[in-house]
């Protein structure tokens, strides 16, 4: 694939953007990547880009943050669904067509613009949450393995239940392990990830790894409701940008 250099380098700055978001809020870095490099290019390449980002920043925050984990059968159910979910949303990643998956990254980045700003109170108690962990990690599964954007099931599930920055951390780093290995598993086992598509992944987390400690001191200094609104506005103008050009194609 051949890309010119002002795409590099707007890649870079979504990849640059997903770092700041991470170390921001502990989660989200595909929130802002996955979108707009599925804009300049397509929603495969997207996701094949954020796969080794996904798998090795999760396992460093989620082993660091072990103690902090939820209760190991609710771990167990989330990022076991989630997996599964994985699976079926990967078939759909190969076999749909690419602006058929370029409205489903928008539509899922609209849903979650309208949960973040419709319920910001929303709150669930731990024994719904706990019955509702199967669904919830299954919903979140079929996201990302089709659009590699779990974010409006998995980040809003995990928020609503209010949970302490280092447990939720923990709790969601472990979702999107599971759903990252069996995605990476399922992916080469269609060809569609191949050792290519792994160095350009790996190459991938530079821009997100020197990005993080900026989102971790704008975390620090930032309100949390003016870093969330301007994510919001971003992500609504990506989100109107991909529904044109796969709209417009």
């Amino acid at each position: 694939m051949s890309l010119d250099p002002i795409q590099l380098a707007i890649i870079f700055a979504c990849l640059a953007g997903g770092g700041i978001l991470k170390g921001a809020t502990g989660a989200g870095a595909p929130v802002l990547a996955v979108p707009a490099i599925a804009m300049i290019v397509d929603v495969k390449f997207a996701v094949i880009v954020m796969l080794m980002p996904n798998l090795l920043t999760n396992l460093w925050q989620g082993w660091n943050l072990r103690r902090h984990l939820l209760p190991a059968p609710f771990v167990i159910r989330l990022a076991g669904a989630g997996a599964a979910g994985v699976f079926v949303g990967t078939l759909m990643l190969a076999f749909l067509s690419p602006d058929l998956l370029s409205l489903m990254v928008a539509g899922a980045v609209i849903i979650y613009i309208l949960l973040r700003r419709a319920r910001p109170s929303w709150q669930i108690a731990y024994p719904l949450a706990s019955r509702l962990s199967v669904p919830a990690g299954l919903a979140a599964g079929v996201l990302q393995g089709a659009a590699g954007l779990s974010a409006p099931v998995s980040i809003s599930f995990l928020s609503a239940m209010r949970l302490e920055r280092h447990i939720f951390m923990a709790t969601i780093s472990m979702l999107f392990v599971a759903m990252t290995a069996l995605q990476i598993v399922t992916l080469v086992y269609l060809g569609i990830f191949s050792v290519e598509g792994a160095l350009i992944s790996l190459m991938a987390m530079v821009p997100i790894l020197a990005f993080m400690p900026v989102g971790a001191a704008l975390g620090r200094r930032l309100s949390r409701e003016a870093f969330d609104r301007a994510i919001l506005v971003l992500l609504g103008v990506l989100a109107a940008k991909i529904v044109y050009d796969a709209l417009a194609g």
